[in-house]
């Protein structure tokens, strides 16, 4: 065994300090016990919750449930690797069990093909974090509500063509720590003065610093006052994701569904129908969305899949080791400018 145990913490075997030396070398082996004695709700194993599952299969987690009550489809299959294209018609979570098993077999991979609608409240109340792909507005605000009270992560994604999105809320109060460079105070000549004594960074030493930040409901960051003078003020400087998202929500409300490549020129008219009603609704101006922007929303493409899987499955694996500052609150993916962002928004 190693050990190096702090009280609390799981005894990382020497088979696992093995499989796990180059992230141990990476972010310490604190933060892999952290990971180790961690359990994770992945729902919704379409593209990019396949993306996040390896990541978080790999990264070593203790154990990862995979909730998907929906079939492989043909469509599915061209962003989803975990379920193999022979399985189509079988339930996606029990598809994608046997590949993401296999990734790293030290990690309790479970499948579950429920729908997370049906859940009771005690079902997530056993899991570290809540990772939510796949689900309507009101199912991730219930559960981002429920989680918080439990002092459970709730992170929140999504893909939708050359766009997608990440949200967390990792509570009131999310303690971390970050390597930063060791300042050191130099000594000079006595007379060179005063400023004899001077503090400079040394860039062979590094030193941990402890940090805290908080987050608010989901509800909360999706109900920004945008007629308030602070607000406006902010708008320019506003990810159009932000606002994307509250349309591709509002279909998803709507229809039970995202948009079908296969129904595109009906679901194209319904989109810019809610882009209005919705940017309307908001209060800010229809000029901040293209009009072609909703044409671009069909289908999980597997390079974003494959960027916002990463932020993703990376958020959760410093959320977990509290190693490393969080994005705050938002990460916004914009595959047609190749660009991402991250912006908070909610009560400041």
């Amino acid at each position: 065994m190693v050990d190096m145990m702090e009280p609390g913490y799981p005894v990382i075997t020497e088979e696992e300090a093995a499989q796990y030396d180059r992230q141990i070398r990476l972010w310490g082996l604190d933060a892999q016990k952290r990971l180790r004695g961690s359990r994770v709700l992945l729902a919704g194993l379409g593209g990019l919750g396949a993306e996040v599952a390896k990541n978080l299969v790999l990264a070593g987690v203790k154990g990862i449930t995979l909730l998907d009550h929906e079939k492989v489809s043909e469509e599915s299959c061209r962003a989803q690797f975990l379920a193999p294209v022979t399985a189509q018609g079988e339930n996606r979570a029990k598809a994608s069990l046997e590949r993401a098993q296999n990734l790293n077999p030290m990690v309790e991979v479970h499948a579950d093909a429920d729908r997370i609608e049906d859940k009771p409240d005690d079902f997530f109340l056993q899991f570290d974090v809540v990772c939510l792909t796949g689900c309507s507005r009101d199912t991730m605000v219930r559960l981002d509500q429920l989680c918080s009270q439990h002092s459970i992560k709730v992170f929140c994604g999504d893909v939708y063509g050359y766009y997608g999105y990440m949200f967390c809320n990792l509570g009131e109060e999310h303690n971390y720590v970050e390597e930063k460079p060791k300042r050191v105070r130099v000594t000079g000549n006595s007379n060179e003065g005063p400023d004899s004594k001077k503090v400079k960074v040394d860039p062979n030493e590094t030193t941990m610093v402890k940090k805290t930040a908080g987050f608010c409901a989901l509800k909360e960051a999706l109900e920004v006052d945008w007629r308030t003078e602070e607000a406006k003020a902010h708008l320019k400087r506003t990810p159009v994701g932000y606002f994307l998202l509250h349309v591709l929500l509002k279909f998803r409300t709507d229809k039970g569904r995202d948009p079908d490549p296969h129904n595109a020129a009906e679901d194209t008219e319904l989109l810019r129908q809610i882009q209005g009603d919705v940017l309307e609704a908001l209060g800010v101006s229809s000029d901040l969305l293209r009009d072609d922007v909703t044409s671009d929303c069909f289908s999980e493409m597997s390079p974003v899949c494959a960027v916002v899987g990463g932020v993703l499955g990376q958020e959760v694996v410093k959320a977990l080791s509290q190693r490393d500052a969080p994005h705050r609150n938002f990460f916004f993916f914009d595959g047609r400018a190749g660009s991402g962002m991250v912006d908070y928004f909610g009560p400041k």
